[in-house]
């Protein structure tokens, strides 16, 4: 008995330090990919908006068509599908994510963003950070078991350092990546998010808004719950709309269509609303600006940008850009909050803190389009300073928001494929 406890006891302390080495590695790639991006994105809009704005318009193509290319000659027409990627391989265990994923999403989702491309980095690390942790696995740096674990480990530490917030990677992975807790898993996940907020503790602990949460009032509630109500409403819409798209586009067999279609579009889109471009981070921080310093904002592009923010970013993804819906539902989240909390003030009076609400939608948003109401609570409280000052509210709206929103659409973008075959069983059967 003694001699099996000792054998499990090495087995667990193994387990423990291949997951910190797949943390560091995986801190490195999400700290060079958030930070490349970020600023290359940055410059190239700046630059192309002062010399003349009408090339807006194509460089959303001109990047979707490198990527084309990329994928044609260098990647071998191999196409990467996010993270039904990694539920594929975590639900057999001889499937396995190849190496070329790691630099083809690092590659793909950095031109997606710089050049427009109305999505994020956020997936695209995922699945990065994810093959890094089953590439360590199938090299037999740990037992033949603990796939899942080192494939968790590496997702916690890339999201740990994509949002400054360990909590929210170790969440991460188990709620979306894992989606069940054991003993192997807590140990794999939390030695990968400590590492990870060590990492982030010296090189990368700015959080991703300076303003300060003001904390909140109880007169507040009804409008909280409004707006969960209504980004349950936006994350069944976005799924809906990138699902839709997305077939709509795999029917267009020529490929030069099919990029610039989209492209295009999107080039469209941002043309008229620079916010929409890459990310649209920088856009969410200039919106912001403007209103805490009590400029008048239009309701009207406040909703179109809550309402285009889903379709700019299905579009990119139809036409071959690299992401997904976790960049987006933050940022569509953040205009809705805004739009609620505005609305109620210059209707009502209500004086509610705007600040307040662009965080909670952001979270209810992204809880919706994810299922992962914790991953989303976490993370919001990591946004800003003070953040946990709005925990009692955000977990009230994000599990609400997660219920409305999973019962009138009871699958979400990352799981619709298995959704589907699920269904079809049943129907064979």
């Amino acid at each position: 008995m003694n001699l099996r406890k000792k054998v499990v006891s090495g087995s667990y302390l193994h387990l423990l330090v291949v997951s910190i080495c797949v943390s560091l590695c995986c801190c490195l790639l999400s700290f060079s990919l958030k930070h490349l991006t970020e600023q290359a994105e940055e410059f190239i809009f700046q630059y192309v908006d002062s010399f003349n704005s009408i090339l807006l318009i194509v460089l959303p193509s001109f990047g979707i068509t490198i990527i084309y290319f990329l994928r044609k000659f260098l990647f071998k027409n191999r196409k990467n599908k996010g993270i039904a990627e990694i539920y594929n391989t975590l639900d057999k265990r001889k499937d396995h994510l190849p190496f070329f994923k790691i630099p083809s999403h690092f590659i793909n989702g950095f031109l997606t963003v710089i050049f427009g491309g109305s999505t994020g980095v956020e997936v695209s690390t995922v699945v990065a950070t994810a093959t890094i942790g089953n590439e360590s696995y199938k090299r037999g740096f740990s037992a033949f078991k603990y796939k899942r674990e080192l494939i968790c480990a590496g997702v916690a530490a890339g999201v740990a350092v994509l949002f400054a917030s360990p909590v929210a990677g170790l969440l991460f992975a188990i709620e979306v990546i894992a989606r069940k807790v054991q003993k192997t898993i807590l140990i794999s996940c939390i030695a990968s998010a400590l590492f990870a907020g060590v990492f982030i503790y010296f090189f990368d602990r700015k959080p991703f808004f300076d303003t300060p949460v003001q904390g909140w009032q109880w007169k507040a509630t009804p409008f909280f719950l409004v707006l969960s109500l209504f980004a349950g409403a936006l994350s069944v819409y976005f799924t809906s709309v990138v699902i839709n798209i997305k077939k709509l586009f795999e029917k267009i067999s020529n490929n030069f269509i099919r990029v610039n279609l989209g492209a295009i579009t999107v080039g469209l889109m941002i043309f008229f609303l620079p916010i929409l471009y890459g990310d649209s981070y920088h856009g969410l921080h200039n919106v912001l600006d403007q209103i805490l310093q009590q400029k008048e904002y239009s309701l009207l592009t406040l909703g179109l940008f809550v309402i285009l923010k889903p379709i700019a970013s299905s579009l990119t993804l139809g036409a071959g850009g690299d992401g997904g819906v976790f960049a987006p539902s933050i940022v569509a989240g953040a205009f809705l909050g805004l739009l609620v909390a505005y609305s109620a003030n210059l209707l009502f009076g209500t004086n509610l803190l705007l600040f307040n609400f662009m965080i909670i939608g952001a979270a209810c948003t992204l809880a919706g389009s994810i299922f992962a109401p914790m991953t989303a609570i976490f993370l919001a409280c990591s946004l800003a300073p003070n953040g946990y000052a709005l925990i009692v509210p955000l977990a009230l709206c994000c599990f609400i928001t997660k219920y409305f929103a999973q019962w009138l659409l009871p699958y979400n973008v990352y799981t619709y494929e298995s959704y589907k075959e699920s269904d079809l069983a049943r129907a064979e059967s």
